[in-house]
């Protein structure tokens, strides 16, 4: 995977080595159809003004005048038709020159080296110190026919030198600023598909994708996002359920008390009915308390900032004295308890662990079968703490199982609406396992019961 840092190093470095490419091309471009040309016919009028000087002023020595323009900043070449020549104002690199060269200009006509050079690059060409990249005019001392070749010595190129870095600094410079640009949009635009997802899931539009697929860190930033998204989306449809869950759970017992209130204000009712439907209020009453008490329960284990203090506890004297407190349970239905256990001992919270063991036990008293039974067992293994609560209750299909710990939850409405319960007890029994680092397993068979199966770390 490819960071943002190291693309936009690569980036860089590419746009500078591409700008600085199609700047060079351009400038020699300009150099080869425009510059050598022009400079070619620059040189010819200042080599023609040399050969005018010299046949206007005869009484000046050639060779002195030829000094002069030597040290004025040229390079002269002289050749005359006898083949006699001589070299002014510096040497050449390359000083071959082609006889029909020096003939054609001899006979009158003008030579273009400049132009004429093979095709090259400015600055190869530009600065090629042969006497072959001059300019050639014919000039005529006291009768003698002579060709003279001129080209500008290097120090006086700097303005078309300056002229051609200029135009490659500014070609460069061009490309660059576009490339960015480009770049900079291409970079730009998972930020702004970003912002733009971010903006629809503040109007709780979760189910948009995010279409990033980038190898650096956007694409990773895109990929958590996607994943924040989804992981708000289930949120999000958890909270709705949790409200609408709460909501029909506290009507029922509401409604029930409104209507049994309002017959108990028919003064014609008879005193059993009365005393019945007093009964009922008081359940429903009680019914509604629990439910609050059990939600504001799971609302302070779902509280990240809610840190109990975890201290020894052992798990076989709090189970026993669970079933203590429920004694009276398990006589009204004849059902027989039994405890297998030697002594466990775990590190966790003495309030949260006795409302595990009461929250399951209840359960398994709850939805048994008069003269049934429970048989809690409890055993050490791997450095684990085992325990497992089993009835003889109506059980419960795969299914359900799979889904008793959910919020709200009830196996079967119609078989249980007798039964006294919210929904809530598993699912405070599975936040206070994880809250220990632990877990919780569910066996059941429909019509023949149920098995919890709690692990929890050794001390």
């Amino acid at each position: 995977m490819k960071s943002l840092y190291s693309k936009f190093v690569v980036v860089t470095l590419a746009i500078m080595v591409g700008s600085a490419t199609l700047g060079f091309l351009l400038v020699n471009t300009y150099y080869q159809q425009q510059l050598k040309e022009q400079n070619d016919l620059k040189n010819v009028g200042i080599a023609q003004e040399m050969a005018a000087f010299i046949e206007r002023n005869p009484n000046v020595p050639l060779e002195e005048s030829l000094a002069v323009f030597g040290s004025s900043g040229y390079q002269l070449f002289l050749a005359n038709a006898a083949g006699n020549s001589d070299f002014y104002g510096g040497p050449f690199r390359e000083s071959s020159l082609p006889t029909s060269a020096k003939e054609a200009v001899l006979d009158g006509d003008i030579y273009h080296g400049m132009r004429d050079l093979p095709k090259e690059t400015f600055v190869t060409g530009f600065f090629s110190n042969e006497l072959t990249n001059t300019v050639g005019v014919p000039v005529t001392y006291k009768d003698e026919r002579y060709a003279l070749f001129i080209r500008p010595n290097i120090k006086m190129l700097f303005t078309e030198v300056h002229l051609l870095l200029g135009g490659l600094s500014a070609a460069m410079l061009i490309f660059s600023l576009l490339a960015m640009l480009i770049v900079a949009r291409k970079m730009i635009q998972p930020i702004t598909l970003l912002t733009e997802a971010t903006r629809k899931m503040a109007n709780e539009r979760f189910d948009e994708p995010i279409a990033i697929s980038s190898k650096d860190e956007i694409g990773q930033l895109a990929k958590s996002f996607q994943i924040m998204a989804d992981r708000l989306k289930e949120t999000d449809q958890v909270r709705k359920d949790f409200i609408s869950h709460v909501s029909h759970d506290f009507q029922s017992p509401l409604q029930n008390i409104q209507g049994y209130a309002q017959l108990l204000a028919d003064e014609s009712i008879t005193q059993t009915d009365r005393t019945h439907y007093a009964e009922i209020v008081e359940l429903e009453s009680k019914r509604l308390s629990a439910l609050t008490k059990q939600l504001l329960y799971l609302t302070s284990l779902d509280h990240q900032a809610y840190q109990p203090t975890f201290t020894r506890v052992s798990i076989k004297e709090q189970i026993e004295r669970t079933i203590r407190q429920n004694e009276w349970r398990f006589e009204e239905l004849q059902l027989d308890i039994r405890m297998d256990m030697p002594e466990l001992q775990t590190q966790g919270n003495p309030d949260m662990l006795m409302q595990l063991w009461d929250n399951l036990i209840t359960n398994a008293v709850k939805y048994n079968q008069p003269n049934g039974f429970i048989h809690i067992n409890g055993y050490e293994l791997n450095n684990e703490l085992h325990v497992t609560i089993k009835d003889s209750g109506i059980g419960m299909t795969v299914e359900q199982a799979e889904k008793a710990f959910d919020r709200f939850y009830r196996a079967d409405l119609s078989r249980t609406r007798e039964k006294e319960g919210t929904g809530l007890g598993l699912a405070i029994v599975s936040e206070i396992v994880k809250r220990h680092r632990g877990s919780v397993e569910i066996e059941s068979e429909l019509g023949v019961g149920t098995l919890i199966h709690i692990t929890l770390p050794k001390l």
